[in-house]
């Protein structure tokens, strides 16, 4: 999934008027990705509580209702007077990118519904052991979404960010339809035992009392985004910097990608203590090649290549991306880390925790933009400080925090 996004940018980055196209992109990801973050930890929420047929139906309920409020709020940022308020007024956004930008949000309205789907049905899937299907999709998805944007860019004349949002929509549709049909012998199955007694049953309010901080945590996580795109708007050279930082973030979000699925894989092992060590170390490897990997990406020609040829980036961009790239090395590895500790306490049901840590690191992240806009900082080097401070203060938060003895059980 995290070559998604490069490919839509190389797409972009060969189209007229890239500098713009690019920045109004990286605006309408932003805040398409603020919209659904009640939906993003719906993947960790079902992985926890979907251990029987009475928690997954209600689980369902939930789903659905989420999805309807996601809707409504992508509909009313879209196409009311709601969109020039944020984006131009509260973001500060330059004219022409925010006018590039609405198409793309107006395309991209159910695209947090069809996530919030696939998150849920993909959390069933993990909880019963069946993660395979969810590769199988994800591979779906990229084809579908990155042949989508090139197809575009070769045969139509639309502007890039028009193409880059049919092709996420084609992409998140495909994968949604796919895991709704790989994921129908496990409901079936789960339903069969739908009489047993158990004593693991969860209410709507028990889901809510859990879900709650995972969707607060990541809306301030997807929060983050909007305020650095904010900064960058205000500090030197504006244009270039908010062109540039897509290129960084889709870079980063490659190299941290295996992160990214590892508090899952904790939820669902932790419960059996002789995992527990072999989790750790999965974890601190993942993190240590992830960061080795992106090193060597950064410091040697392959960079200079990929902006050139991969990603189409004149060089009169590609300087306002070395900074940035080269001060975020280590997060890969920090993002392992912190999601080793986060799927701990996932696991013991203490995500209460977990939006206080991410409320410290938006606190830190936005502390440090303001001052880099104060003092007239460099935009991307700015954003990676600011990135690497906030994680190291959350994962500090986290581990004083995690459970004495770990207090984990089979079932979630």
């Amino acid at each position: 999934m995290s070559a998604e996004g490069p490919i839509l940018q190389a797409a972009i980055a060969r189209l007229p008027d890239m500098q713009t196209q690019l920045a109004a992109f990286g605006i309408v990801m932003n805040l398409e990705i603020a919209i659904e973050s009640p939906v993003i930890m719906l993947l960790a929420t079902s992985t926890a509580l979907a251990t029987n047929a009475r928690n997954y139906l209600t689980l369902r309920r939930f789903v659905f209702w989420v999805n309807v409020l996601v809707t409504v709020v992508a509909f009313l940022l879209a196409f009311t007077p709601l969109y020039v308020l944020t984006v131009r007024r509260l973001m500060g956004i330059p004219p022409d990118i925010v006018a590039a930008a609405q198409p793309g949000m107006k395309i991209m309205v159910f695209w947090s519904a069809a996530i919030g789907v696939r998150r849920f049905l993909q959390g069933v899937l993990i909880r019963h052991g069946q993660t395979r299907w969810i590769g199988y999709g994800t591979a779906i998805r990229l084809v579908s979404s990155g042949g989508t944007g090139i197809a575009l860019a070769i045969v139509t004349s639309m502007p890039g960010v028009y193409i880059a949002s049919i092709g996420l929509m084609a992409g998140v549709t495909n994968e949604m339809l796919f895991i709704l049909y790989a994921v129908r012998p496990t409901v079936r199955n789960i339903l069969r035992k739908k009489a047993e007694e158990t004593s693991d049953r969860v209410t709507i309010w028990d889901v809510t009392h859990y879900h709650a901080p995972l969707a607060a945590t990541s809306l301030l996580t997807l929060l983050a985004q909007p305020v650095i795109s904010a900064g960058l708007a205000r500090m030197p050279h504006p244009e270039e910097n908010l062109a540039a930082w897509p290129i960084i973030w889709g870079i980063l979000f490659i190299f941290r990608s295996p992160a990214f699925a590892l508090p899952e894989a904790v939820i669902a092992l932790i419960g059996k203590s002789h995992f527990r060590q072999p989790l750790r170390s999965f974890c601190l490897r993942v993190g240590t090649v992830t960061s080795i990997a992106m090193a060597l990406f950064s410091v040697t020609p392959l960079l200079r290549f990929y902006l050139r040829y991969g990603a189409g980036l004149p060089d009169r961009l590609a300087r306002f991306v070395f900074p940035g790239l080269l001060l975020t090395i280590a997060l890969p590895f920090i993002n392992s880390v912190h999601s080793w500790i986060r799927g701990q306490l996932m696991a013991a049901r203490l995500t209460r925790v977990i939006y206080w840590g991410m409320g410290l690191n938006l606190a830190v992240i936005s502390t440090l933009i303001v001052g880099g806009v104060f003092l007239h900082g460099h935009g991307s080097g700015t954003a990676a400080v600011a990135l690497i401070a906030s994680f190291g203060t959350e994962i500090y938060y986290l581990h004083s925090r995690l459970p004495a003895g770990g207090r984990f059980s089979e079932s979630g």
